[in-house]
């Protein structure tokens, strides 16, 4: 039976069974009594009390009973061959049973399907109660068995087909939503299908639109290139002619200038008492050497002659044998990283930025330290002496610029008006002036004597990096990460010329001693060398592929070292380009280099926050 426990009546009526015994049958049914039956004489008259009489039969009335013909034991047994042929044919015409091993169904009872029904549905309660009732009928004997059939074969089928329908209903939601989903996705791709070709569309009309322009302005400028060609010739020799007729304007005032001297010094000779001779030739010398600084009306310092003739045009100086350079000593000189280095214009000392908000100077080969300024609230990226070496200039994170006097062991002057980080700055040869460089996208001119910004140069469209100016000139050079080397005029303020041909961030520029080639560097590692005359790149040299950080000059303008981020100093020729020599020492990039005015050693920086001595 499914679903139910077995029934307290079939285990009671489970063991019984039938014992023959000496007097009779015994019948044992279970825990109930044991009833026996005894073999009795059915002919015996002692005890029922009834009296019997004996008929008499005759032998024509038992011929009459058995019949007239007698029957042998042959006979009998053909008559029950023959109705157990029938029996074997009524048999075969009869449906065949299941096949051995087959599972056949049974139809199911009626107190199984109530309970399987009743724990279908859950109702607990309901089926114990039934089970309750059911058992104490059965128990009692007041359940006919007769009455209770199998369940009908319409109900288990109904019950069938409910199912189905529920499972079929389950799986219509189920495909409802799907469809619903599906339907949502459908109608969103179509949004999107719809936006994406409306902006193609959209993107093929500013296309043309711009193939049009395009167009127009090619043809536009077809007629203006011949134009523009022909006056770049033109400002190309008008440029190249002004060069020359300013080298010769300073030659010949040169040679007026020393024969003025010479002059005046014979007059003086020749006027001079012999007592008195000496005493006043010098102190001639020292108002010609020392002249007293002409300033504006407003307190601001002249802005020197551009006729002025550089001391080192016509000077040449050994060429420095870097090859045979190799590492002196190393300095651990400040917590961080040694951002940039300066040299004494007098005295073999060097002056170091850090990151760490410091400034320091040192004396050379030593090492020794001898003063360091701590004012600034963030990075220091670069230092500059005085060309007399009784000042030096610093340049900050912090958009400040600041003037340390060495006499009075701080800092005298501090300007503000940078909006951005302060990268470098740089005095000019006279001392009155003093150019910085920033982040804000520009460069300014600033005037120690009034202490105030008199020019602020403005073109480049990226921060400017790096400032310098031409020795013994009143141009500035700066370098900016718009790519361009640019010169300018601290008269005007105006750009004199622009430098084209770096594909990258330019670093640094740097002059040479005669004042007629600028170095500059690139992110790319790219060192290109530009004549200042002829306005035109002189040579290219690739270092990359890590950026080079800083260029210098030795002092015959016939080597250029370059600080390297890969870790290394790479010398070059600047004659034809070729690598003279590679020194490496640094544990991290290198920040900067600076030769020795007497081409002695050369020093670098780095981000191991060391200063290495070459020598």
């Amino acid at each position: 039976r499914k679903g139910c426990p077995q029934s307290p009546l079939s285990v009671g009526w489970g063991h019984a069974g039938l014992t023959q015994t000496a007097k009779g049958w015994r019948t044992t049914m279970g825990n109930d009594a044991d009833e026996e039956f005894e073999e009795v004489d059915a002919l015996s008259e002692d005890e029922d009390g009834f009296t019997y009489e004996e008929v008499s039969v005759d032998e024509e009335e038992d011929d009459d009973l058995l019949g007239d013909d007698d029957e042998d034991l042959e006979t009998a047994m053909r008559s029950l061959h023959g109705l157990g042929g029938i029996a074997v044919g009524a048999a075969a015409t009869m449906a065949p049973g299941p096949a051995p091993g087959e599972v056949t169904k049974r139809p199911e009872v009626l107190d199984d399907f109530v309970r399987n029904f009743l724990v279908r549905m859950g109702l607990t309660c309901t089926l114990e109660k039934f089970e309750t009732e059911w058992y104490e009928l059965a128990a009692t004997g007041r359940l006919n068995k007769e009455d209770l059939g199998v369940v009908p074969d319409v109900y288990l089928y109904n019950q069938e087909l409910n199912d189905t329908a529920v499972n079929l209903r389950r799986e219509l939601d189920a495909s409802k939503a799907i469809t619903a989903k599906a339907t949502s996705t459908w109608d969103k791709f179509r949004k999107e299908r719809d936006f994406h070709r409306m902006h193609h569309k959209r993107v093929g009309q500013e296309k043309n639109k711009l193939l049009t322009d395009i167009k127009r302005l090619r043809k536009h400028y077809s007629q203006y290139e011949p134009t523009i060609t022909e006056l770049k010739r033109k400002y190309e020799l008008a440029m190249k002619e002004k060069m020359l007729v300013r080298l010769e304007r300073d030659r010949l005032l040169a040679r007026v200038e020393a024969f003025e001297s010479e002059s005046t010094l014979a007059l003086k000779s020749d006027a001079s008492v012999p007592a008195a001779g000496p005493a006043s030739v010098a102190r001639a010398s020292t108002i010609a050497t020392h002249p007293s600084k002409p300033r504006t009306a407003n307190g601001d310092a002249s802005i020197p002659s551009s006729t002025r003739v550089n001391p080192y045009a016509a000077v040449k100086f050994e060429p420095v044998n870097v090859q045979a350079f190799q590492l002196n000593k190393t300095f651990k000189g400040h917590l961080m990283s040694v951002s940039n280095l300066a040299l004494h214009p007098k005295k073999s000392i060097l002056a170091t930025a850090s990151d760490d908000a410091t400034w320091k100077m040192w004396d050379l080969p030593s090492g020794d330290l001898i003063m360091s300024g701590d004012g600034h609230k963030d990075w220091v990226a670069g230092v500059n002496f005085h060309p007399q070496g009784t000042h030096l200039a610093s340049a900050s994170g912090d958009c400040m610029v600041k003037i340390w006097d060495f006499a009075q062991k701080r800092c005298t002057v501090t300007f503000t008006e940078h909006t951005q980080a302060v990268w470098n700055a740089a005095f000019h040869d006279s001392g009155d002036f003093l150019a910085s460089c920033s982040l804000d996208h520009s460069a300014r001119l600033w005037d120690l004597h009034s202490n105030r910004c008199r020019v602020t140069f403005r073109g480049h469209v990226d921060s400017v990096n790096e400032v310098c100016w031409q020795p013994f000139t009143n141009n500035i050079a700066t370098g900016s990460s718009d790519k361009t080397v640019s010169l300018w005029d601290m008269r005007t303020g105006l750009c004199a010329q622009t430098f084209y041909g770096h594909l990258n961030s330019c670093n640094h520029v740097c002059f040479n001693v005669r004042g007629d080639t600028i170095a500059s560097c690139d992110a790319d590692g790219l060192v290109k060398l530009w004549d200042v005359r002829m306005v035109g790149e002189l040579l290219s040299v690739d270092c990359g592929p890590h950026p080079a950080n800083k260029a210098s000059f030795d002092r015959a303008s016939e080597t250029v070292a370059v600080a390297s981020d890969d870790g290394s100093v790479k010398c070059f020729s600047t004659v034809d380009g070729r690598l003279v020599a590679e020194l490496k020492g640094h544990e991290d990039a290198v920040q900067g280099v600076v030769f020795d005015p007497s081409g002695k050693f050369l020093v670098s920086c780095g981000s191991d926050s060391t200063f290495r001595l070459w020598s």
